[in-house]
């Protein structure tokens, strides 16, 4: 496992290098108007090609390891790894397509993610099992339905998810590391080595990117990137708990309720303000940070002020995602304790997004 990591790291990096190296005129394409954007100059926004390639090569590697090398680390990877790839890449190739064109629109990527959530569920058997609630566990054992829906929801929009919270250099990519490792941590608990092997292979790529892209800023990850860590990490999270029935079905929602309800609150606040959801805006979670907390970065460059003002605010949602990493680890099996936390956790969220809009944020925290 860590040989492959090692691999994926290294593809990664290299491939985001040579991105970095010979794409930098290509950026240009990018809007300089978009209401999301917080750097200066022309990055590239393919860093997702990057982490597709350091992952596919590593999870090729593992299947030629599990099938014709002796499986020295007992990772069992098999045909089901290519099933896996084949889901990834509708979402994937949409993603990357819309980087490097600007011109997919947010209906069509929507569709082709979903296109990799159905693939998920019809070649994988994809579902969720349970809810860790009687009443709910028994509807879904009298409909069977619902827990395919589930499934296809979360495919669906766990991508669109970690694409609103990529705003900052190293935000999603490290939130995407966290959940990965926290997810290969529990799988190795219950002795599912082969689904540990992938994410951490995942992991390790994002690693690689992020060598390019925190905190210099020299690669976005973009859609393609958002994408392949949405798509990957709701197929294990889903089947984690479909094979293994120790784990809670809250201990996926807890790991990410982050990126799940900023999406939720996202939606929210547009309605009732008369936008549409697929709206790009300034007002996330992270955007409020970067406009209202982080504010002491004194230079006389302005590009300069604009890299380490955009890298002092991906710190403060790191810390925001570990308040919910740490409790889901510790308690992984225990539902009721995992329910509350994520109730704790919107509270938390809609008082301190309270907090910053109406100015009230504690003093310490603006240094």
């Amino acid at each position: 496992m860590i040989w492959l990591s090692l691999v994926a790291f290294a593809v990664a990096a290299l491939v985001a290098g040579l991105i970095v190296r010979w794409m930098s005129g290509h950026a240009s394409v990018y809007g300089n108007g978009m209401p999301q954007r917080f750097h200066l100059g022309d990055v590239p926004r393919v860093g997702g090609a990057a982490i597709l390639l350091g992952m596919c090569c590593s999870w090729v590697l593992g299947v030629a390891q599990s099938q014709w090398w002796g499986d020295s680390g007992s990772l069992r990877l098999g045909g089901w790894v290519g099933l896996w790839l084949l889901v990834v890449l509708p979402a994937a190739v949409s993603g990357i397509a819309e980087d490097l064109t600007q011109r997919l629109t947010v209906r069509y990527r929507l569709a082709f993610t979903g296109m990799s959530g159905l693939l998920a569920i019809s070649l994988l058997d994809m579902a969720v099992p349970r809810l860790g609630m009687p009443w709910l566990d028994t509807l879904l054992v009298a409909a069977p339905w619902l827990g395919l829906g589930i499934a296809l929801l979360a495919v669906t929009g766990l991508p669109h998810a970690f694409n609103i919270i990529d705003g900052y250099n190293g935000l999603a990519g490290m939130v995407a590391i966290i959940v990965c490792l926290a997810l290969a941590h529990v799988a190795l608990q219950v002795g599912d080595r082969g689904l540990a092997a992938l994410l951490v292979c995942t992991a390790a790529a994002t690693g690689g990117f992020l060598v390019w892209n925190y905190p210099r800023g020299m690669l976005f990850a973009g859609d393609g990137g958002a994408y392949i860590w949405g798509v990957v990490i709701a197929m294990a999270s889903i089947s984690l708990v479909q094979r293994n029935a120790d784990v809670s079905p809250w201990f996926p929602l807890l790991l990410l309720i982050y990126p799940v309800w900023e999406t939720l609150f996202s939606i929210y606040r547009k309605t009732v303000r008369g936008v549409s959801p697929g709206v790009a805006d300034a007002l996330h979670f992270h955007q409020l940070i970067y406009r209202r907390i982080v504010r002491s970065v004194f230079h006389d460059d302005e590009s300069r002020r604009v890299l380490m003002r955009n890298n002092r605010t991906s710190p403060y949602l790191w810390g925001f995602t570990l308040l919910t990493v740490v409790p889901a680890v510790l308690f992984w099996s225990n539902t009721p304790v995992l329910m509350a936390f994520c109730g704790l956790f919107v509270v938390s969220y809609v008082a301190a997004y309270l907090a910053i809009v109406r100015f009230k944020v504690p003093g310490w925290l603006r240094r």
